[in-house]
């Protein structure tokens, strides 16, 4: 070997070895990162002109309280209006369309963790828009949940014996009863992709204009496709940031870019360690400030845990969504910010 493969040689071994060390104090910063709380002393006050900003933390019942009543129930969305324990100001909920062009509420694609879809039809993997709605209005939603006892006390209610608060809601039956109830607003995602998709976007939109509810709306979608539609054909509805979205804001946020531009008044994301063992923390005062300042709203998703519900809103979090609605109310109250 002569001297000049030599010299390449270890030139290139020097590259590898300082590109590793590069490597790992940034995975180390990363780590430390996602472990990092920042000061809410950080958080700066910024002149918002978006309707989902909110001066004090709103509180969204998640799946409609699944973590206290049988998600996106009746039964759920009455245990968050009529409590006198606690107090919301949002619901969230997704919606699906059935084989008949109704929307019902579910959050799964599948019928078969929360229902007893698989004993009343004889088949696994259920899906919504296989069914009619007179054949979904046939299952026991509450038949699957599990309190915190770790008891299932609607699961041996079937056919006739299941009660109207535990059948599968419409959205026309959500809105009918929440608009009677109070002036809510409403964190809603459609879970189909493509054509099914976007007939459940004009499926809602249509009710939405009939009941002039569009200001009151933050729509939500995984699917791009989904969200380019919205923005293409019903620029009125606000929406939150699809995946991709999210990722270039975080790198203009982490980079300060001053060329950002938000794509929509929504900000959707999560704060949980999955999220944070990978380094991802949404949840810094650089976040946070950098969505306030281009007049973003952020709603952090699903925050059950009370150290962390007791960090975001005092961070300024504009909402919070969570299965345990009663738990962040009496967090707040703690801290001062209900009665």
């Amino acid at each position: 070997m002569n001297k000049t493969v030599k010299k390449i040689l270890k030139v290139v071994v020097i590259v590898l070895i300082v590109i590793a060390v590069l490597a790992l104090a940034a995975l180390i910063t990363v780590k430390a990162s996602g472990a990092h709380r920042s000061d809410p002393a950080k958080i700066k006050q910024f002149e918002m002109t978006n309707p989902h900003a909110n001066a004090v933390t709103a509180i969204s019942a998640h799946r409609s309280g699944g973590g206290i009543a049988p998600e996106n129930t009746m039964m759920a969305l009455k245990n968050c209006a009529e409590n006198p324990d606690f107090s919301i100001s949002v619901f969230e909920f997704d919606l699906h369309i059935t084989s008949d062009g109704y929307l019902v509420l579910l959050h799964d694609d599948t019928l078969d963790r929360t229902s007893d879809a698989e004993v009343v039809f004889g088949e696994s993997d259920v899906r919504p828009e296989n069914k009619t709605l007179a054949e979904l209005k046939t299952l026991n939603m509450g038949a699957k949940f599990k309190n915190d006892a770790g008891e299932m006390p609607f699961a041996d209610l079937a056919g006739d014996n299941v009660p109207d608060e535990l059948r599968i809601l419409t959205i026309d039956e959500t809105l009918d009863y929440l608009c009677a109830m109070g002036d809510y607003d409403f964190i809603i995602e459609i879970k189909n992709s493509g054509e099914l998709g976007r007939r459940g976007v004009d499926t809602l939109c249509a009710v939405l204009e009939e009941r002039n509810l569009f200001d009151r709306v933050a729509f939500g979608t995984f699917h791009e496709e989904i969200s380019l539609y919205v923005d293409e054909t019903y620029p009125q509805l606000s929406r939150s940031t699809s995946i991709d979205e999210v990722i270039a804001f975080y790198i203009a946020a982490l980079t300060n870019s001053k060329s950002y531009t938000p794509p929509c008044t929504v900000l959707q994301i999560p704060f949980t360690d999955k999220y944070l063992d990978m380094g991802i923390n949404l949840g810094t005062a650089q976040v946070i400030n950098y969505a306030h300042s281009h007049d973003m709203a952020i709603q952090y998703w699903t925050i059950n845990d009370e150290d962390d519900m007791r960090y975001l809103v005092s961070m300024g979090a504009d909402c919070i969504m969570t299965d345990y609605p009663d738990r962040l109310y009496h967090v707040m109250v703690d801290m001062g910010l209900m009665d």
